[in-house]
C-alpha cells in the first residue's frame, strides 16, 4: 500500500489544485519571480518549479489581476474534479 507523499512540486500542486490550466503554466510563473512560500513563519520566493511544498505551507501568487494567498491544506495525487481540488486548499 502507498503512503501519501510528504511534500509536492510547487508547480504540480498549483496545477492539481486548479489555479493553472497547466503544468507548464504553472512553471512559467514560478520561473518569473511570481510566487512565495510561506512555512513556519518565514516567507521566500520560490525560484523553481521543482520547489516542494506540503500541508501547512501558505503559497502566495498572482492570478490575472490580483494576488491569491492560499494555504496548502493536502498534496492531493491527481488532477481531479473541482469540488477534490478545493480540499486542497484554504483561500486566506
Amino acid at each position: 500500500m502507498n503512503e501519501a507523499p510528504d511534500t509536492c512540486r510547487a508547480d504540480v500542486w498549483l496545477w492539481r489544485a486548479r489555479f493553472f490550466k497547466t503544468r507548464s503554466l504553472a512553471a512559467r510563473v514560478i520561473e518569473d519571480g511570481g510566487v512565495r512560500v510561506t512555512r513556519g513563519g518565514l516567507s521566500a520566493g520560490v525560484d523553481k518549479p521543482s520547489r516542494q511544498v506540503k500541508p501547512g505551507d501558505v503559497i502566495a501568487f498572482p492570478l490575472g489581476a490580483k494576488w491569491v494567498a492560499a494555504r496548502v491544506e493536502a498534496l492531493g495525487w491527481r488532477r481531479g474534479p473541482p469540488a477534490e481540488a478545493r480540499a486542497l486548499y484554504t483561500l486566506m
